[in-house]
């Protein structure tokens, strides 16, 4: 029987055996304590066999809860027979293989991300050199009267344009996903950070007959890298104006506790469709009942890169044909 080929179980099984034995011969002499000695035996090898069992369940419970917690070398000991350690073996077999394919997954990861920081890198200096070349003929269309000319040199404008702010947006995103960006915080004022991000759209939204409109008090305390908040700010700011027309307002609102940040970003404009929205932050995703036709997909990916590189969160709510929200939640940290 496949029970016996463990060394344990045979040892108990002769241990009752001999115990049975020895009883019933007690029985037969009329000892009868000798036979409750015999019981009693028997019982504390039963003791004995199940509290080891016992305890190598607990090991293998806590092998596989650091296995899971991220020991990836945690391992259930199983140097004997029997079908309770063939189970511990097909147990560190399959970590073994979750093992080899993590460390696949990361390698494809790794590799992923070099190509499209390598590619990205390499576009930077056409791009430049195209940007150059269009403006000298725009330069010269517009001295000779070429107006056909000059309006597509427009348009190739505009998509070289899309072009760099793809190629900008997948450099930023790569080494935040390949653990190389760096966030150096320190103690800022968040009204005036609100107030840069309003003045770079000051001029588009005066065009376009729309409003940004700031909300909060003169000035908050905010421990962060400047840069990269003013970066996700721009991308909600830049979206809420393409999903919005003439007569329309954006709200910028800071509120802040003893124990969050919150920046808000609200719109009036067309709004986000109930299917889009628990997509919107996935890289590269495109609505199919959006208009906008300009965008890349890659905005709000980098919003909730940044979001989550200070250990806040972002949240979006939206209603068709009202309005989106989206609000940024930071924990308050002090200044280290």
């Amino acid at each position: 029987m496949r029970v016996f080929v463990n060394r344990k179980v045979r040892k108990l099984f002769v241990q009752m055996t001999l115990c049975m034995g020895a009883a019933v011969l007690c029985a037969v002499l009329s000892a009868p304590f000798c036979v409750m000695v015999m019981g009693g035996a028997a019982l504390a090898f039963c003791y004995r066999y199940f509290r080891q069992q016992d305890r190598q369940m607990e090991d293998a419970v806590a092998q596989i809860r650091a296995f899971i917690a991220g020991d990836r070398n945690a391992r259930i000991a199983c140097d004997e027979e029997g079908e309770l350690y063939r189970l511990f073996h097909e147990i560190n077999s399959l970590a073994a293989i979750l093992n080899a394919q993590a460390q696949k997954e990361g390698e494809a990861g790794v590799f992923l991300k070099n190509t499209i920081s390598d590619i990205s890198h390499q576009l930077k200096t056409p791009l430049a050199a195209l940007n150059i070349y269009n403006g000298i003929m725009q330069t010269e269309a517009q001295t000779n009267g070429l107006t056909a000319i000059q309006e597509f040199a427009g348009l190739s404008e505009q998509e070289l344009d899309r072009i760099e702010t793809l190629v900008q947006n997948l450099l930023k995103i790569t080494k935040f996903d390949a653990g190389t960006m760096v966030i150096e915080r320190q103690q800022e004022d968040l009204a005036e950070i609100m107030a840069e991000v309003e003045k770079h759209f000051a001029y588009r939204a005066k065009q376009e007959g729309k409003r940004i409109v700031l909300e909060g008090s003169a000035s908050r305390s905010f421990f962060c890298d400047r840069s990269w908040i003013v970066e996700a700010l721009d991308n909600l700011v830049k979206n809420a104006l393409d999903h919005t027309e003439s007569g329309d307002c954006i709200r910028m609102i800071q509120v802040q506790s003893p124990s969050a940040v919150n920046i808000t970003v609200k719109d009036n404009g067309s709004g986000i469709h109930p299917e889009d929205l628990h997509h919107i932050f996935k890289r590269f995703y495109r609505s199919r009942y959006s208009q906008d036709r300009q965008g890349i997909g890659l905005g709000l990916s980098l919003v909730k890169a940044v979001a989550e590189a200070h250990g806040g969160t972002i949240s979006v709510d939206s209603r068709l044909g009202e309005g989106t929200t989206f609000v940024l939640l930071f924990p308050a940290v002090e200044k280290m």
